[in-house]
């Protein structure tokens, strides 16, 4: 343990990597329970795919033009999701029968742009391995702050806008009904996009979508209310990301898979639990009617 808080006080990507997983595993459950009750967790990969197309974009401009070394390529791939993220929306509107295609479309799209521009960019390196994965070396001051500007947006847009996220969530034609301005709809998939940006520098790329819904199926096995559903999950978020930086720490691995690995153990133990229980119950009952 003394080692662990050696490197927090001696090394600041340790201390940036610790505050971005404490901020990520806040944010990322908050806003997967609105996800995943839309039936859309599936749009947490196709958009970590296009922002990987978007920060291997912003690698390519600093291979050929050097002097923009004070752009982080990071916010490329904030507005690539971005993108893509109100491209997902406006294709489920034109597909209203279909809706689901847009995901897979638009998750191609963020693959293709990937494979091109990291090709530009001189092919796999570190960095682009510390993004697919994530990396607890990964996290720069200017990650940190970037992090730190979209998990206040979004406290701020879930705390204003609470009733009609939940309305939306559960009834998207009553909100049409009662008159819900469409613009918190679009805000809405913009701030996903932005958390999922800022997901991936801990967890990775391929792995950020867990982080947004295994917290949120855990407790969906256990709670009973939404709001119990939310605090839960921003609970098991939290858990996870903090064992697992510290775990990745120690073993020096990259902290993404760790996390995930801890979230799936518990969806197991749950489930377990549940089953083992019910069959108590059952015979309990049983042995009552005898």
């Amino acid at each position: 343990m003394s080692q662990l808080i050696d490197a927090l006080l001696n090394f600041d990507f340790m201390r940036y990597s610790l505050i971005s997983g404490i901020l990520i595993g806040f944010i990322a459950p908050l806003i997967g329970a609105f996800i995943v009750v839309r039936r859309l967790s599936l749009i947490a990969d196709a958009l970590s795919h296009v922002t990987l197309g978007g920060i291997s974009f912003g690698m390519f401009l600093l291979t050929i033009m050097p002097t923009l070394v004070f752009i982080n390529p990071m916010w490329f791939g904030i507005l690539f999701a971005i993108v893509g993220a109100l491209l997902i929306e406006k294709l489920r509107t034109s597909y209203t029968a279909y809706q689901e295609i847009a995901i897979p479309i638009i998750m191609s799209a963020g693959i293709a742009l990937s494979a091109i521009f990291i090709s530009l960019a001189d092919g796999f390196n570190q960095e682009i391995v510390g993004l697919l994965f994530g990396s607890i070396s990964a996290v720069n001051i200017s990650d940190l702050t970037t992090i730190i500007v979209i998990a206040i947006i979004v406290v701020l847009f879930i705390t204003l806008f609470y009733k009609e996220l939940f309305i939306l969530s559960f009834d998207e034609e009553y909100s049409k009904v009662i008159g819900i301005p469409k613009w918190i709809q679009f805000l809405f998939i913009v701030i996903v996009a932005m958390v999922i940006s800022a997901s991936m520098r801990v967890v990775g790329i391929l792995l950020v979508s867990a982080l947004i819904t295994l917290p949120i199926a855990i407790s969906m096995r256990i709670t009973k209310s939404f709001k119990q559903l939310i605090l839960l999950s921003v609970f098991l978020g939290e858990l996870s990301v903090i064992l697992g930086l510290v775990l990745a720490f120690y073993m020096d691995i990259s902290p993404g898979g760790v996390i995930v690995v801890l979230l799936v153990i518990l969806l197991m133990i749950t489930m377990a639990y549940q089953k083992m229980r019910m069959k108590f119950k059952k015979g309990a009952n049983i042995n009552e009617y005898k």
